[in-house]
């Protein structure tokens, strides 16, 4: 414990000019007198580390002094590629490790070059979950994460969804944990099951994870970005099962998109004809649902007119005459 501390006191100090006993001591989260005794030890075992007394004063490196302990372990590495999402990190038991790398990477740089890292953080941050939307990782994420790093086969159980009056029923299954994604603050499984097909899961429907002792191989041709564009375009298309007519004003064309999703906006307005005699196009909207499509057009107001199905458009009827009576 008190060597890895000592270590990683060598690479703050090698990857910054001077630090006071406060910053090192937060960085290390221990006491400032702790610090004083680390850095006598690091003297007393030849690391030429020199205190500035007074107020402005710390703790540097002198005589261009490097240490070589800068390799990556292999978590360390692959965390590194992470460190632009920390909350997914956070998530999956990561933050120590891409800490660390970060910190060796920092070390190893140049002078010239050390601030690069804390330049990028300034000026650059994706906040992966949606507004309004309180992420609640399963606690199986971060075994569900060893897995998928560690290649492992893991026997998950999970909440199948009911449907047509079924209840929720719990199903087991052995699988191949092939990747991680995070879609909107929710986590999913991309996984190879025993027919060797590969499926998605939800992180948060596990109710339990054991991991296994054997790996599997994994498929080279297997690209995660690729599949997960595939399989989410493909869910996107399942969805939508209902067809609505509707006639748009230009402001309406412009904004269906941000209404019903890109690509049912898109495919629409394609096949749209000619404007009629007052500007508007009608075209034919895919959604999910009539209740779906009541709440998505709802937001174009006036730009929009629905003429199909009668139900939907009695609907609209009945929301315009109640939104007038507002207005009188």
């Amino acid at each position: 414990m008190r060597a890895a501390r000592l270590i990683k006191m060598v690479l703050l100090l090698q990857s910054r000019p001077s630090m006071t006993a406060a910053e090192l001591a937060r960085e290390l989260e221990v006491s400032e007198r702790t610090v004083t005794r680390d850095a006598q030890a690091l003297s007393e075992a030849g690391v030429p580390v020199y205190a500035d007394r007074g107020r402005t004063g710390g703790y540097r490196l002198i005589g261009g002094y490097r240490t070589r302990l800068t390799g990556l372990a292999r978590g360390e590495a692959e965390a590194l590629f992470l460190s632009g999402v920390p909350g997914a990190l956070r998530e999956m038991g990561l933050e120590d490790a891409a800490s660390a790398a970060r910190l060796k990477v920092s070390a190893a740089l140049l002078p010239s070059m050390q601030g690069a890292s804390r330049t990028a953080a300034q000026r650059f941050h994706l906040d992966a979950p949606g507004w309004f939307h309180e992420p609640a990782p399963s606690e199986l994420l971060p075994a569900v994460a060893d897995a998928v790093w560690d290649d492992r086969r893991i026997t998950a159980r999970y909440r199948r969804p009911g449907g047509g009056g079924e209840p929720e029923r719990d199903v087991e299954r052995e699988l191949e944990p092939y990747g991680l994604v995070l879609k909107g603050g929710v986590w999913y499984l991309c996984a190879r099951v025993e027919s060797g097909t590969y499926r998605v899961y939800r992180i948060d429907r596990f109710t339990a994870v054991t991991a296994g002792e054997t790996r599997f191989a994994r498929d080279p041709e297997f690209g995660l970005p690729e599949f997960w564009e595939e399989r989410a375009e493909q869910f996107a298309r399942a969805i939508l099962r209902t067809a609505v007519v509707v006639r748009l004003s230009g402001t309406g064309a412009r904004q269906l998109r941000h209404a019903v999703g890109r690509a049912s906006a898109e495919e629409a307005l394609d096949a749209a004809g000619p404007p009629d005699g007052e500007g508007r196009v009608t075209v034919t909207v895919a959604v999910e649902s009539e209740d779906v499509a009541y709440t998505q057009l709802l937001t174009l107001g006036p730009e929009v007119e629905v003429l199909e199905p009668p139900g939907l458009r009695a609907r609209f009827t009945e929301a315009a005459a109640r939104t007038a009576r507002l207005y009188e």
